[in-house]
């Protein structure tokens, strides 16, 4: 028995307009997979992507990979007999992946088409490289927030204590040992800003936006905010859990804030209140010397009142 049979084979070519990145966040859609697995697909050397389908079926299955953006195509096989005689256990390369179910057009495949990838990626505090979320990205932004308090703190110490001592090149050289600790603090700050971004999905050139007027201002709590995506993105696999630690030192910013905010407070009152207080002195002050004004006016006036007869005919 014989009948005519095709296949779905792809070269790597797109289709005019999609973008590789775009075409390859669709197929793994389509497959239900991961990006990464489907960059074996992109190699340039001619891969069957499903085969031994009827015309129809390859029809379908032709316009769902159409709409991913690559430039598949649908070639002919030659026709098999089928003999028990002559039939053999065979199993699937890597070259030409099987699928689980050849009556459907958008099951997934079985063999692996790319390297796998961790489940999660290892952190990387000091690069500009890896991912890192939202609660890990408070997280370490605490850290460096304490380590820039204790050193700020240091080199206050040592200032006044230079200052105090008269010393020109001590000044020189804490001046210049607190610009370099500056930079060391801005470079790891801009890195855990970049790792956030990638965890968004967005390069990390965007951190650019915070030197901008206006956008600056409220662009670091876009990045704080923002959900990252759970699976692997362009930037890798996803960051590990929260550990116990990332959600404590996360919690702490609320703790900051309601210091500050408590300290912003009572020195609002604390102000208002001496503004009362000195606005009182001020009218108890005035009200006396008004007091005393009236007071003198009349013994003035009782001066120049004539003591005699004579002087009051005068």
């Amino acid at each position: 028995m014989s009948d005519n049979r095709f296949k779905i084979v792809f070269d790597g070519a797109l289709l005019p307009g999609v973008d590789a990145a775009s075409a390859r966040e669709n197929l793994a859609k389509l497959y239900n997979s991961q990006v990464a697995a489907v960059e074996r697909l992109f190699t340039g050397k001619t891969v069957t992507l499903k085969k031994d389908l009827s015309h129809a079926d390859a029809q379908t299955y032709l316009q769902a990979l159409t709409k991913t953006g690559i430039d598949a195509r649908i070639e002919s096989e030659s026709s098999i007999e089928l003999n028990l005689d002559e039939a053999h256990e065979h199993r699937p390369v890597a070259s030409q992946p099987a699928f689980a179910d050849p009556a459907s057009p958008y099951a997934p495949p079985r063999a692996t088409v790319g390297e796998s990838l961790p489940a999660y990626a290892p952190l990387k505090p000091f690069s500009v490289e890896g991912r890192i979320g939202r609660l890990r990205y408070l997280a370490w932004t605490m850290v460096l927030t304490l380590v820039t308090l204790a050193v700020g703190s240091v080199l206050a110490i040592f200032a006044f204590a230079i200052i105090s001592a008269d010393s020109t090149a001590g000044l020189i050289l804490g001046g210049l040992v607190a610009f370099m600790l500056f930079i060391a603090m801005a470079v790891v700050s801009i890195q855990i800003s970049v790792q956030r971004l990638h965890d968004i999905g967005w390069s990390g050139w965007l951190w650019l936006l915070n030197l901008v007027p206006f956008v600056g201002s409220f662009f670091p709590f876009v990045i704080m905010i923002a959900p990252g995506t759970n699976i692997a993105n362009r930037y890798g696999a996803p960051p590990p859990p929260n550990t116990t630690a990332v959600k404590v030192l996360s919690s702490l910013w609320v703790v900051l804030i309601a210091i500050v905010l408590v300290g912003a407070l009572a020195g609002g009152l604390t102000a208002i209140q001496e503004e009362y207080e000195t606005a009182a002195e001020t009218s108890y002050d005035s009200s006396s010397v008004i007091t005393e004004e009236v007071e003198v006016e009349p013994a003035a006036e009782a001066e120049q009142a004539p003591d005699s007869a004579d002087d009051e005919a005068e």
